[in-house]
């Protein structure tokens, strides 16, 4: 892979992407230089930078369709689409006002993580 002393990986806090055999071969490529939820440098889930289909969509939608507990993939597919038509423009200028507010706290704070933020939706 070549020298990665000063490249650092950062990964997001799904489960298989830190489960210890995957956390052992980052570490391992990446020496101290590891961003995750149980990195060298702590990344909380739902950080300030994620895009908003993170921090809002993924949790919105599935407060939907696990109620229905789909059981194969076209189940799950079309439990997306239902759950994405009723999204009106006014929910999405809420989510939209909210991202613009942590991206300037993040700036603000010199890009540090930000622990005061409440999510909102």
């Amino acid at each position: 892979m070549g020298d990665c002393a000063n490249v650092w990986f950062q990964q997001d806090g799904v489960t298989a992407h830190t489960a210890n055999e995957s956390t052992a071969i980052v570490r391992n490529m990446f020496p101290g230089h590891l961003i995750s939820r149980f990195g060298d440098v702590p990344w909380p889930p739902r950080s300030p930078d994620l895009p908003t289909c993170y921090f809002f969509l993924w949790g919105y939608l599935k407060t939907r369709f696990y109620a229905h507990k789909p059981r194969t993939l076209n189940d799950l597919k079309e439990a997306i689409r239902q759950g994405i038509r009723p999204i009106d423009r006014q929910l999405l200028g809420r989510v939209m006002d909210d991202f613009k507010k942590r991206l300037e706290n993040c700036i603000h704070s010199d890009g540090r993580h930000l622990t005061d933020i409440i999510f909102k939706t």
